[in-house]
């Protein structure tokens, strides 16, 4: 267990509710900006997809932003975009391009082990069974790093949606909240601090930690399942939630604002009350689901 999940492992409940929150896209917009103007540009030059530049940036904002992969691993989103999306891609196929194929890369991320995260990347390039592998595998570290970097360049000032600080302040006096994210943990208390509303929270989890269900997990041996709620922007965190058997609200993509204006008003109080699940919570999941479709148009 690496020093941040004992961190997670070792947080103390002060009540009997826990409200878990994602980062980007969820409490703070900046996930248009970090795809945008740092993951996308950074995995074009790493991963040699120049040819066809302008396919892949509809690749990763169809992935990133407008799909059910939404808010999911860097790792598994450039992975469904070198495998699936680019090479399918009207434009690919029109310039005859052949995508790279990174095969090491790609079978670290599909294995189910794997820590997807630069922590994980090094451990695996000490495993790599051969010089390809080993220089494969650096290569992505270097891109995973660098984005991390202009990250923390260019994401400045990026404020939380509105009714975020509102629900925060409402939902502190009354349950714990953690972050449950998939961002690196640095990026995560930059952001928080920068914004004052980390003093919410009890504990900050990034991917360091291992995935959204695992950090989930281990709130569950501190908290009854029913009194766990997980808010999300992302098919990821909804699935997350029902591994755990723990409730999910939807922070809709697009309308961010009113869905934190449906919380701090009418959901928290619900959650408190023992009266979300069921048939309400069933309701807020569907209309979720209509945001973000499988597979895109081209």
């Amino acid at each position: 267990m690496s020093n941040y999940a004992k961190a997670l492992k070792n947080m103390q409940p002060t009540n009997d509710c826990l409200v878990a929150i994602d980062s980007d896209g969820c409490v703070f917009d900046a996930m248009g900006i970090k795809q945008r103007e740092c993951f996308c540009p950074m995995m074009i030059a790493y991963f040699g997809l120049q040819p066809v530049a302008e396919a892949a940036r509809e690749c990763k904002e169809f992935a990133d932003l407008f799909s059910k992969t939404r808010g999911a691993n860097r790792h598994k989103t450039v992975v469904r975009i070198l495998t699936e999306l680019l090479p399918s891609h009207p434009e690919t196929k029109k310039r005859g391009f052949k995508v790279p194929e990174f095969k090491y890369y790609c079978r670290w991320v599909n294995d189910p082990d794997s820590l997807l995260s630069d922590q994980g990347l090094e451990q695996a390039i000490v495993k790599a069974e051969n010089n390809k592998e080993k220089h494969q595998l650096q290569h992505v570290l270097r891109w995973s790093k660098r984005v991390n970097e202009m990250v923390a360049e260019i994401v400045k000032n990026v404020p939380p949606f509105n009714y975020v600080r509102q629900s925060l302040e409402k939902i502190a006096h009354k349950a714990d909240i953690v972050v449950c994210s998939s961002t690196p943990v640095a990026a995560l208390e930059r952001e928080w601090a920068e914004h004052d509303v980390a003093k919410y929270v009890k504990v900050i989890a990034g991917q360091e930690m291992g995935k959204k269900a695992e950090h989930l997990a281990i709130m569950c041996e501190k908290y009854d399942k029913d009194k766990i709620l997980m808010i999300g922007d992302a098919p990821g965190d909804y699935d997350a939630a029902k591994k755990n058997g723990v409730l999910f609200y939807a922070i809709n993509p697009g309308n961010e604002d009113n869905s934190w204006k449906k919380f701090y008003e009418e959901v928290f109080d619900k959650f408190m009350a023992g009266e979300y699940a069921g048939d309400y919570e069933n309701k807020i999941i569907a209309e979720f689901e209509e945001y973000l479709p499988e597979n895109p148009d081209w």
